[in-house]
């Protein structure tokens, strides 16, 4: 891979601040640009690695606006963070997808897979299942009976799907994420607990990402569904007949408890713990670590366990560092007043 900044500015549809000649081969970090490498700034907090990073190219939003000298060339973009990605999108494709089926495949006589794809060694598709055009479906993944995979789906080494899914279109299923396990669902009888048969599918809409070791859990009844462009990070637990909304994204070891409701766009950061029968309204961000025990409005920030408004979380941290120094005064003043009843009696 080499490219001009110009080339690079055409295909963006950037503007050009320095030697539009200048080659590129590889991307980098901009705290560790190489001659020769593209990198970017997104974030203001690393706007101090630009005035002595050695790389030869970088992205920068159009609004930046540099406060020493920049050795680098310069291209402006609306938002440089997405110019990366669509970059980074290029590179890829570059590379020439697998194709074929493997003959240590097991592919029932049933299933159907669709032209232009990949089926790696020693994975599993069972009856009745339908594989869509363009999939890639890696060595030692497990697609269950009944199952529905749209084209252009990646399916990476050891995912499990379970029997009757739908995965729509140009997904992709990381290591060892599975889809369709039953849900944790037990009615206590007689200081027993009786499983609850879970009936029920796991639907994933187009343009979902599912992070390695994830686990989706089939609804008891109807289905858990991920709607269309949701990220979900690894390590994420989603029991069943869980509903989240579209372009929602969440960060790794978040765990969703049964029949809740996330809305769409939401921001959901690492080890939140939400829980059951709740819903939570679209646009809604929830700090990291945050427990989530009733309905949250739309367009709320929020952080805590629980949870409370993201504000008020930043001044109760900052009560709660004095509180060693609130306790000896309290302490001292009920001490005070002590004396000073004594004394009137």
């Amino acid at each position: 891979m080499e490219f001009t900044a110009q080339q690079i500015a055409d295909f963006l549809n950037g503007t050009i601040e320095g030697d539009p000649a200048v080659k590129v081969h590889n991307f980098s970090k901009i705290e560790e640009g190489q001659p020769g490498t593209l990198t970017f700034l997104a974030n203001p907090k690393y706007e101090h690695y630009i005035y002595g990073t050695q790389a030869s190219l970088v992205l920068v939003n159009n609004d930046f606006s540099p406060s020493a000298p920049v050795a680098a060339t310069l291209i402006r973009v609306p938002n440089a963070y997405a110019a990366l990605a669509a970059l980074l999108n290029v590179v890829e494709q570059r590379n020439e997808p697998k194709k074929g089926i493997a003959a240590s495949a097991f592919i029932a006589a049933s299933a159907s897979v669709g032209k232009d794809g990949y089926v790696g060694e020693f994975a599993y598709i069972g009856e009745n299942t339908t594989i869509g055009e363009g999939c890639r479906i890696f060595p030692h993944a497990y697609i269950g009976d009944h199952v529905t995979i749209g084209d252009h789906t990646i399916v990476y080494p050891h995912v499990t799907i379970y029997d009757g899914c739908v995965i729509g279109k140009n997904c992709i299923l990381h290591a060892g994420a599975v889809i369709g396990s039953d849900g944790f669902g037990f009615a206590p009888e007689n200081g027993e607990y009786k499983k609850i048969p879970q009936l029920g599918n796991v639907v994933l809409e187009d343009d979902v990402e599912v992070g390695a070791n994830t686990t989706i859990d089939r609804a008891v009844m109807n289905s858990t569904v991920i709607r269309k462009g949701v990220k979900l990070d690894n390590l994420v637990q989603i029991a069943h007949n869980v509903q989240v909304g579209e372009n929602t994204v969440m960060a790794a070891q978040v765990g969703i408890s049964g029949s809740t409701k996330v809305g769409s766009r939401c921001m959901i950061g690492g080890q939140v713990g939400l829980g059951g029968h709740i819903n939570i309204g679209d646009d809604t961000q929830i700090g990291a670590q945050s427990g989530i025990i009733s309905h949250i409005e739309a367009h709320s920030r929020v952080m805590g366990s629980p949870a409370i408004p993201l504000k008020n979380f930043f001044r109760s941290g900052i009560i709660y560092r004095k509180l060693p120094e609130m306790y000896v005064e309290l302490n001292r003043l009920k001490k005070e007043i002590d004396e000073l009843k004594q004394k009137k009696q």
